[in-house]
């Protein structure tokens, strides 16, 4: 082979090795399926030099599409959710299980150990057809996508899985206490958005959602009566409530899919300044997730009360957060939890219960 026809095969085997570590980061720093499609599309359009991409992913019976995303230059890429019907070219490689690649179109399956979706590209007429090298490049890229989508679908469905479980133990805590003195039904949704707003990845965020539902375990195992008084706490009972994290995390320790959530849950009572409990952490001794969890809880507490105390108006609860950040509460978060409420209809998002 003479060196003038060398070099450029060397040129493209590199773009090859190149594209297959760009897609091997993206899939392994993407935890949501959603997310996974909408970035590789465009990645897999810079790769190709292609103008339009499309990635479908299929159903188990094949016959409708159950996540799209669609992007193409100057405009904003979208994202579908819901069955929708394949188009021809799709139904195409659903009924060949092959690579079409017609001119200035180039479609490929994605398969697992089943046919799993279609990428979809296509280059503007006035560019250059797609040839085999290009065919080449995106299989290559397609097998690699493909474990990425395959394990996110799998780590989806153990999520829908964890949830069920976290629902049911969460039920049986609010069977044994009344309503006025358990959390609203949207204190995991601003809970959540804090993390959004300190820009926390999916994983962690998760995290957040698990904990915010099940960061109250512990007092399954505190007597009703003392729950629900009204009047001054003893000594003694409060030491009993000062423990309910510490039985949350015994309650919880031996489920591998909640270990993420254990910091959270064991220390959302600590405080900024170290004055907290249960073990008198401060500022970044404090996880991230537990820091968020207890503004949150102290705002949901001020806006709706609790037995030993009076309800705030909201106006009050968010200037009595700022208050106490640096003292009780991380001012970061503090500042995330304010920007967060800011994008909110809060008497809509936290109404008002009868207790």
């Amino acid at each position: 082979m003479s060196t003038k026809n060398f070099l450029p095969l060397t040129k493209r085997y590199r773009s090859i090795i190149s594209a297959i570590h760009t897609v091997y980061r993206l899939i392994n720093s993407t935890y949501d399926l959603r997310n996974l499609i909408f970035r590789l599309a465009r990645l897999v359009c810079q790769i190709s030099e292609a103008q339009h991409c499309t990635i479908s992913i299929l159903d188990a019976s094949h016959a409708k599409i159950v996540l799209r995303c669609a992007t193409r230059p100057n405009a904003k890429s979208v994202v579908c959710k819901g069955l929708r019907q394949a188009s021809g070219i799709e139904k195409q490689v659903i009924h060949k299980s092959s690579v079409i690649r017609n001119g200035h179109l180039l479609a490929v399956p994605l398969i697992a150990d089943d046919l799993c979706g279609i990428l979809v590209l296509r280059r503007n007429k006035n560019e250059k057809p797609f040839d085999v090298y290009d065919q080449e490049i995106l299989m290559t890229v397609a097998e690699q996508a493909v474990i990425g989508i395959r394990n996110l679908q799998l780590y989806e469905e153990q999520q829908k899985i964890i949830f069920g479980s976290i629902k049911s133990l969460v039920t049986l805590f609010d069977t044994r206490v009344p309503n006025a003195f358990t959390h609203s039904p949207y204190f995991s949704r601003l809970v959540c958005a804090i993390g959004h707003q300190m820009h926390l990845d999916e994983r962690k965020i998760q995290s957040l959602k698990f904990a915010s539902l099940l960061h109250d375990a512990g007092k399954v195992d505190i007597p009703l009566e003392i729950l629900t008084k009204s009047t001054k706490l003893t000594e003694k009972e409060v030491s009993i409530i000062r423990g309910h994290p510490f039985k949350g995390v015994q309650i919880l320790r031996h489920l591998e899919a909640f270990r993420p959530v254990i910091p959270i849950i064991l220390y959302h009572h600590e405080k900024f300044d170290g004055t907290g409990y249960p073990s008198r952490l401060k500022k970044g001794q404090i996880p991230i997730g537990a820091r968020i969890m207890a503004v949150a809880d102290a705002f949901e507490a001020m806006v709706y009360g609790r037995p030993y105390k009076e309800r705030m108006n909201i106006p009050d609860a968010l200037r009595e957060i700022k208050i106490k950040a640096g003292t009780q509460f991380d001012p970061s978060v503090v500042e995330a939890f304010l920007q967060a409420t800011k994008k909110m209809n809060l008497k809509k998002y936290l109404p008002q219960r009868e207790i």
